[in-house]
């Protein structure tokens, strides 16, 4: 018995290996496609679509079978049903009642033999219907006429009566039919539009996210105008990044949202949302890495390393780019495992790159911070040190998750739950930018983290910009009548030392 599942489950299995993640669509296109020849059969994957009853349908329109002329020319003229074509519509927890399961044999066509010892009838893919659902898995036979080179199947549309994940294969058992070719389409459709069912949730979570980038958005536009005279370079940078983050959940919104109305992925959107992510991912990157390095805080500038920064960014874009648009792009019958693996392979090697650079800088910045004394910002680093390590746990725990998920889930069966692993990267790195936010908040004392040459050696806790002016000016009018020196000696000497404490 289990042969014969281990025959449809192979077939199963090499169409995922094949079309990775459902890119097209609910409107399925074929353009002169081969079938795949496994066990005693011939087949087609036409698509895969999670489907929800109520009005859901599959409908077959202009779909059309072109045989090698050899195969039409070995009948006659007059002669009918001369070529045997089945769609099959099966949702995958009926995968083991196609093929000879229930016969102890993993052939998935009906043979002489099987026909004389079971109930099946010779040259048709062998069924056994399930009987809490009778329709399903659902046959449409469509048959060659004569010397005809070509069959199209009739216009039909297939109502989905049950929930779950349904897979569509064309399929036929004449070897003689070997080199067949398949064009035209199928539109599959749910109740709320042409969205798949394991998308739709990530449309509401979109627009959510959009709000809520929103909402941080005005929140942080009045900080600016209310301080408008203490920001530093650190607040526009992370404007930049909240930015970004509301035209990209914005933009997917809008793609799925028009998806869902025409069945279709217009590319110029698409790319747009795709190019905004990978924007939005390379700079909120960056912008984790110049703050860990103290830039605005503990030193003005990148110095000398800015070119390396700026490298590892692009390195990061492009790759992160690459893999966002064969994702999404790309035609699902074009990507192997293969050449995914090779693309995601760049941006994990980065994205470590990216965590190494940021906690050795972060280190250094505490080293550095603890040295000086300075410790409103040195406790200030500590609770972003801490919100990033909390980060790392949880994004390596998430990765484990969403292993043994996808491990234990091969054919989607939890595909309606499947939508909240790439949400969590999203929740992540909007907690991420919000804890920046509140930790970098513009305020009427920017000492509080704002680099500042002249007070940087003092404890700045609890101390007003206005009280450490007058302290300094007392300062050094102090040195100034001991030494004798000038304003400019004083500040030479005070270099030195400062380099010297470094």
């Amino acid at each position: 018995m289990m042969r014969g599942f281990h025959s449809l489950s192979v077939i199963v299995v090499m169409t995922i290996i094949c079309v990775g993640e459902e890119v097209n669509g609910s409107i399925h296109e074929y353009t002169n496609e081969g079938f795949i020849h496994r066990s005693n059969a011939f087949f087609f994957h036409g698509g895969t679509e999670a489907l929800k009853p109520n009005s859901s349908f599959i409908r077959f329109e202009s779909v059309t079978f072109i045989r090698p002329k050899a195969a039409a020319a070995k009948h006659g003229a007059m002669q009918q049903n001369t070529g045997l074509v089945e769609a099959i519509i099966l949702e995958v927890k009926d995968r083991d009642r196609i093929g000879g399961s229930y016969f102890n044999s993993h052939l998935i066509c009906c043979s002489p033999q099987l026909a004389h010892d079971h109930n099946c009838n010779v040259g048709e893919v062998i069924i056994h219907n399930n009987p809490d659902n009778p329709l399903f898995p659902h046959r449409i036979k469509s048959f060659f006429q004569g010397t005809d080179e070509l069959l199209q199947m009739e216009t039909q549309t297939v109502p989905i009566n049950t929930t779950g994940m349904y897979y569509l294969y064309f399929m036929f058992c004449d070897p003689e039919l070997e080199g067949t070719i398949i064009q035209g389409r199928t539109v599959w459709r749910n109740p709320d539009g042409y969205l798949p069912g394991k998308m739709a949730p990530l449309m509401t979570f979109y627009g959510f996210m959009s709000l809520a980038y929103l909402f941080l958005g005005l929140l942080w536009f009045l900080r600016f105008l209310l301080f408008w005279k203490d920001i530093i370079h650190l607040h526009f940078h992370i404007t930049a990044v909240i930015a970004l983050g509301m035209c990209e959940m914005a933009l997917w919104y809008f793609e799925y949202s028009n998806f869902n109305s025409t069945g279709t992925r217009p590319m110029g959107i698409t790319l747009w949302a795709v190019t905004f992510t990978s924007v939005k991912k390379t700079l909120s990157r960056l912008l984790l890495l110049v703050v860990s390095m103290g830039f605005g805080v503990v030193r003005p500038t990148l110095g000398g390393i800015t070119s390396r920064v700026l490298l590892l960014g692009l390195a990061y874009f492009i790759a992160s780019e690459a893999l966002q648009l064969v994702e999404h792009l790309g035609n699902i019958n074009d990507f192997s495992g293969k050449t995914k693996l090779v693309l995601v392979l760049p941006v994990v090697c980065l994205d470590s790159c990216f965590i190494l650079w940021i906690f050795s800088s972060l280190s250094k910045t505490l080293e550095k911070l603890q040295t000086r004394r300075n410790l409103a910002k040195l406790e200030l680093y500590r609770k972003f040190t801490n919100m990033l390590a909390v980060s790392v746990l949880l994004s390596i725990a998430w990765i484990g998750f969403e292993l043994y998920f996808n491990a234990t889930d091969p054919l989607s069966e939890l595909w309606q739950i499947a939508w909240i692993i790439p949400a969590f990267w999203s929740l992540l790195a909007y907690a991420l930018l919000l804890v920046i936010c509140v930790l970098w908040a513009p305020s009427r004392n920017p000492t509080r983290y704002a680099y500042l040459e002249e007070s940087d050696d003092f404890d700045e806790e609890g101390i007003s910009l206005t009280s450490s002016v007058a302290k300094m000016s007392v300062d050094v009018a102090a040195k100034l009548e001991r030494k004798g020196g000038s304003a400019i000696d004083l500040a030479l000497e005070e270099d030195i030392e400062e380099d010297k404490r470094e």
